[in-house]
């Protein structure tokens, strides 16, 4: 059966306000901007969101107040901004942005123990550190949002080593996965090339999961390898082709991240006026991704392809020749 949707309709289908949101990719690597920008349109709002390493893509749902509470462990469009501006922002002046920080290593874990299915996970991490004793969500207010778990954590004894004690952390309890890939067949398999981050224990974790894919191709060729393909079709409700729809950032094997695009983001999240002149122009001004590649322009995407054997938009040819 056809998993095949519009950017739109799967939106609109299986992204709702208030739901505990999770995106793949890393930082600048393959995001699905395409899926945020459209969020942004449709007016989806009060996410719980939960992130490894995030970027500009949360940062651009944070400035436009659509994140009521963000569980994180790191904000930055890497190379560009060492902590994403919006989000600082938003924290710094006490905006309406609820704040929880794990390390980098607990949040990767507990997205793998939602893959799971585990009630609560144990760690020896962050013991003794600020991570644990500094809660950015008061168990006050987490009472309030049913969506949130009651504690941050809770140090509990080690049931196998007397005298010990260990680290509980929540498991996420994910509604929709917004996750970027190469290849999709139309049934919903999916082949990530490059490293796969976290994307695979979440896609398994949601309840809800939207693939977009670069491109579309049958079963009998995506099943030519089974052994490239990550996601199986059974997790996936949506599959959209989204050519370039990871842009700015970058899509392994086919384009690099858009440093000029990177440079002027940093630039425009300065301020409350520029940010809200930017969405105004790149995302509400413009229909559709169709419009967005549009306006971007060939040249400037064609640039952005990577060579073969360097992975990146190597320039050949020096400045003048």
């Amino acid at each position: 059966m056809s998993k095949v949707m519009s950017l739109h309709d799967a939106i609109a289908k299986y992204v709702e306000s208030g739901d505990s949101l999770c995106f793949g990719g890393f930082t600048t690597n393959r995001k699905p901007y395409a899926a945020v920008y459209e969020i942004i349109r449709q007016g989806q709002t009060d996410f719980i969101g939960y992130s490894g390493p995030a970027g500009g893509d949360w940062d651009m749902l944070i400035g436009c107040g659509r994140i009521k509470a963000f569980i994180n462990c790191y904000i930055a469009n890497s190379g560009y901004t060492n902590v994403c501006r919006r989000f600082r922002d938003a924290v710094e002046k006490k905006h309406n942005l609820l704040l929880e920080d794990y390390s980098q290593d607990v949040i990767m874990l507990m997205l793998h123990a939602s893959s799971l299915g585990l009630p609560y996970l144990p760690v020896k991490l962050m013991e003794g550190s600020d991570l644990e004793y500094k809660w950015g969500i008061s168990a006050e207010i987490r009472k309030t949002i049913s969506k949130l778990p009651d504690k941050k954590l809770e140090r509990i004894p080690n049931p196998f080593k007397e005298g010990e004690d260990v680290i509980a952390v929540p498991v996420p309890r994910l509604d929709t996965a917004i996750i970027s890939v190469q290849k999709a067949s139309i049934n919903g398999t999916c082949s990530i090339e490059g490293d796969e981050f976290h994307d695979i224990d979440v896609a398994i974790a949601a309840r809800k999961v939207i693939v977009l894919a670069e491109e579309i191709v049958s079963e009998e060729e995506i099943r030519r390898d089974p052994a490239k393909n990550s996601i199986p079709q059974f997790c996936v409700d949506a599959v959209v082709h989204v050519p370039y729809g990871t842009h700015p950032s970058q899509l392994y094997n086919y384009y690099d991240y858009d440093a000029d695009f990177y440079k002027m983001y940093d630039k425009v999240t300065k301020t409350d006026e520029d940010f809200e002149k930017f969405i105004q122009e790149w995302v509400i001004d413009v229909k559709d991704h169709e419009g967005y590649l549009n306006k971007l322009g060939a040249s400037r995407l064609c640039k952005l392809r990577v060579v073969p054997g360097f992975q990146y938009a190597a320039k050949l040819v020096k400045d003048g020749e």
